[in-house]
């Protein structure tokens, strides 16, 4: 544990978006948050509704939330990227509370929120099935869970493994992309019953945007160059690996998963 509590895991996310909190800022490809309107266009906001957005980063997310009319309370183990989403809110006119905390450990009373939501960050969390517990714990009875993540496809472990390993490459505070059918099984488990599960996909900015998002070393660039010289067909064809004029580039499987707390619908 670091001095705020965090386990090895969340030390490392924390560090790296600390250096990293800069690239996060209003052109990042996050800022396009049409995922998110789109997975909550058929939930409408309590009078007073307050949210609570896990791993804010950026703060695109509880941003779009605010816009839509949500009180937003805002939590990440990376103190710069905290400050950065406040201030994202803070310019448009939108008071939050932000704290510094893992997904996995929240310092909120049960049955706090109209909706939680977290957005492309699971992949980082030391135990989703912590982190799923907790938003069901936090959450009122019939309140709503989105959950927008990287994925892989379900019985493909060849890309599995092909994928998770480039990514701790390019992000060592990388640890694992998950199927549907995993999310599925640990959202349940948490106590939450699931509304909607939808697939899309997002093609990646070229390599060399994302090597400078994450500050990947040039040695960990050469083993992630490597990994895409050398992919199997499979790998080509579920990825959608290409080259054009130089610069490399694949397609991303997104999930995204909208539930409610047992109890009420």
């Amino acid at each position: 544990m670091d001095d705020h509590g965090f386990d090895e895991t969340q030390a490392a996310s924390a560090r790296q978006f600390d250096r990293r909190f800069g690239s996060y800022g209003a052109s990042h490809i996050l800022s396009d948050t049409r995922d998110v309107s789109t997975a909550l266009a058929g939930v409408d906001v309590p009078t007073d509704g307050l949210a609570l957005d896990v791993a804010t980063g950026g703060g695109h997310t509880a941003l779009a939330l605010a816009r839509a009319g949500w009180r937003v309370c805002l939590g990440d183990v990376s103190m710069r990227m905290l400050e950065s989403a406040r201030e994202l809110l803070r310019k448009e006119g939108h008071a939050v509370d932000a704290r510094l905390f893992p997904a996995e450990a929240m310092p909120h009373p049960d049955a706090t929120f109209d909706l939680v939501t977290v957005r492309v960050a699971p992949h980082h969390f030391s135990s989703p099935p912590t982190f799923l517990r907790e938003a069901a714990r936090v959450l009122k009875p019939g309140g709503r869970f989105l959950l927008i993540d990287g994925s892989v496809p379900d019985d493909e472990p060849e890309v599995d493994h092909w994928l998770n390993r480039v990514e701790k490459w390019r992000d060592p505070s990388h640890v694992r992309v998950l199927s549907p059918r995993t999310w599925r099984a640990m959202i349940e488990e948490a106590g939450m019953r699931i509304l909607s599960l939808d697939t899309f996909e997002r093609r990646q900015p070229d390599l060399d945007w994302y090597f400078e998002a994450a500050g990947t070393t040039e040695d960990h660039r050469r083993k992630v160059l490597d990994a895409i010289r050398s992919a199997s067909p499979r790998v080509r064809q579920v990825m959608q690996l290409r080259t054009e004029d130089g610069k490399v580039s694949w397609s991303w499987l997104m999930l995204s998963v909208l539930a409610t707390k047992t109890g009420e619908s």
